[in-house]
């Protein structure tokens, strides 16, 4: 099989040949239809003509997913604004409290009260608050709107970093039901994209085969072009940004959106969290758009390396088979050379050619003694 050849959709083929979707994130969850590279979309063939009225209807569908996905996310942004925000200033309150107290009678303290305030204090960076700085601190929540947008994005997409979730009991159920509804649509959306990004590999390869280019030629630039430019737009340049916003060194960057495009998500490195920082608003929001149309891309990637995998390992095990059948026959061929010769076939002991003429003389010595068994049974 033709690594070019197959279908760069995430969906798996069991044994069986039926499809399924595996995996525990949702980026094994485009859509078999999304094929870049495919023989749809790279065959070069001469497409046929599309009718203005079917054009116009994908693109009003596109328009619609888009549209209606983005406002899901800034629905849901804005409910988990709406319930996390209040009891989060209550912890928040309650930290600057717990600190206060603590430097106040510090050296007063039990071991039990100095383990208890350990443990509050423990508590508190789990739920997302770090009780430094001055009381102004307070009012800066993690549950802005661009830190809920950005919460949405990561539960959509089945990042899930860890490091801010919702804590009050509303929250929580609506957060359930967010993601039973915002996996399938971001199933669908990246689907969509993953559709657009196969479209302008075509795009390049026709533009490229009316320049008299061969077919083999192109299918490799078109490949080349996909890597390049993805490596470039979502990985390369996002960490130079990272760098320069985060503090972070260049390999952390590289590290940081290689472990969120491939929906790992550790936890360890998280936009926007460093409190002795200064964000622009809406950075967040920022990220969570560039890891949408991310996830589009590294899908189509992983699958293009899965149906690599698959390809070379057939190729091997084929070798083996054919490596196997020969070495066989070669030891069967050297037994039969250390037999005696009465021990050999006589079809083997002879020439292709004898053996020939052997087998045509003995059909027709039947014949030749059967007018002699007639004319003795006459008599």
């Amino acid at each position: 099989m033709n690594v070019f050849d197959s279908s760069l959709s995430l969906s798996a083929q069991n044994p069986s040949g039926s499809r399924s979707w595996e995996g525990s994130s949702c980026l094994g969850e485009v859509s078999q239809e999304c094929k870049a590279f495919t023989d749809h979309h790279l065959s070069l063939s001469v497409p046929c003509c599309v009718s203005p009225k079917a054009m116009c209807s994908g693109k009003l569908q596109t328009g619609l997913l888009v549209a209606g996905y983005f406002i899901y996310l800034l629905v849901g942004a804005a409910v988990f604004q709406a319930l996390e925000r209040t009891a989060e200033k209550q912890e928040k309150m309650a930290a600057a409290q717990m600190k206060e107290a603590f430097l106040q009678n510090f050296t007063h303290l039990t071991v039990a009260e100095m383990e208890q305030f350990m443990k509050n204090l423990t508590e508190a960076i789990q739920n997302g608050v770090y009780p430094v700085g001055n009381e102004s601190q307070i009012e800066e929540s993690n549950w802005d709107f661009s830190n809920s947008f950005f919460f949405a994005g990561t539960v959509v997409s089945t990042i899930g970093y860890g490091t801010l979730r919702p804590k009050t009991a509303g929250g929580q159920i609506f957060c359930v039901f967010f993601a039973l509804f915002g996996i399938p649509l971001n199933i669908v959306f990246l689907h969509r994209v993953g559709k657009m990004l196969s479209l302008l590999c075509k795009k390049l390869g026709k533009f490229l085969y009316e320049k008299g280019m061969r077919k083999k030629k192109i299918k490799f630039l078109t490949l080349l072009f996909f890597l390049a430019t993805g490596i470039l737009v979502f990985l390369c340049l996002p960490s130079l940004f990272f760098q320069k916003t985060e503090g972070w060194s260049y390999s952390e960057g590289i590290y940081f959106a290689f472990i969120t495009l491939s929906t790992i998500g550790f936890g360890d490195y998280v936009v926007g969290k460093q409190p002795d920082r200064n964000y622009f608003s809406y950075y967040r929001t920022l990220v969570a758009i560039w890891i949408l149309f991310g996830l589009a891309w590294i899908a189509l990637l992983f699958n293009l390396l899965t149906t690599v995998l698959e390809d070379t390992e057939k190729i091997i095990v084929k070798d083996i088979h054919q490596i196997g059948k020969v070495s066989k026959d070669n030891v069967a061929s050297q037994q039969r050379r250390c037999w005696p010769a009465e021990f050999i076939p006589e079809e083997e002991l002879l020439p292709p050619h004898a053996g020939g003429d052997a087998q045509k003389m003995e059909s027709l010595a039947p014949d030749s003694e059967h007018p002699k068994t007639e004319k003795n049974a006459f008599s």
